[in-house]
């Protein structure tokens, strides 16, 4: 199985996740939160190839941005050589500089597959934070979306970016292994004259959210939730939570 973060994949996925997100809505939609409460330097984690970055730092945030993936950071430093950023790990990270605002994008919860997993990232996060400091993120709603799926559901996408075009076949289906998780296959595909070439087998378990369980970890972990927003994705049902620190 190829990883679908590095090992030159990291290209693939940036083409085809610049088809699947409309990233000027997404820059809108974190930006629009962030000057409510005029905080103008911001981390995103869970940054990927920089393509929200590019929105953030040309409409002159601070921004620093932070991935999982060695081969995502050095991607988004490649094509950002003015952004910052840094390799790590979202449960366990320290900044040189604490921020007045942290993003978590593109539904990177899913893969804090634990409670204590979900514990370490909000303390990281709480620890790099200023005072009254705002936490934003998106997370998959477990209230609809295990109906969809509930049974096993297949999902085709198809993107095409600079004369290259691809597809995804998903397989998701609930399971019973621990909170509200799912398996995910995915197959990547690059069309070439009509043939459907095969670049990348995935299979993952990732993690959904009910809003009474980000309710309650939040508070658990010291932020005071400020709102919930329903939030328009492509595949998933999703919901945005705005939370603040508090001592």
């Amino acid at each position: 199985m190829q990883s679908l973060y590095s090992n030159g994949f990291e290209k693939i996925y940036d083409s085809m996740y610049q088809t699947f997100i409309n990233y000027k809505d997404e820059y809108l939609f974190y930006s629009t939160i962030l000057k409510k409460y005029t905080k103008n330097n911001v981390l995103e984690i869970g940054s990927g190839t920089g393509n929200l970055a590019k929105h953030f730092i040309d409409n002159n945030f601070n921004y620093q941005g932070l991935d999982y993936s060695q081969d995502m950071v050095n991607l988004s430093s490649l094509k950002l050589p003015k952004g910052h950023f840094m390799h790590g790990d979202m449960r366990h990270f320290k900044l040189e500089k604490s921020v007045d605002s942290t993003i978590i994008t593109g539904r990177s919860t899913s893969y804090l597959l634990s409670n204590k997993d979900v514990s370490n990232t909000l303390q990281a996060i709480h620890i790099n934070l200023n005072n009254n400091g705002i936490l934003c993120f998106d997370f998959i709603d477990a209230n609809r979306f295990f109906k969809i799926i509930k049974g096993g559901k297949h999902l085709y996408h198809a993107a095409s970016f600079n004369n290259k075009h691809y597809s995804r076949d998903s397989y998701l289906n609930t399971n019973t292994s621990n909170n509200f998780m799912f398996d995910w296959h995915s197959k990547y595909f690059q069309i070439k004259q009509n043939k459907k070439i095969l670049i990348a087998d995935d299979k993952s378990e990732v993690r959904a959210f009910t809003k009474n369980e980000w309710e309650l970890l939040l508070h658990l972990n010291n932020f005071k939730v400020l709102k919930f927003i329903d939030k328009p994705a492509y595949m998933f049902d999703c919901y945005a939570v705005v939370a603040q620190k508090i001592a």
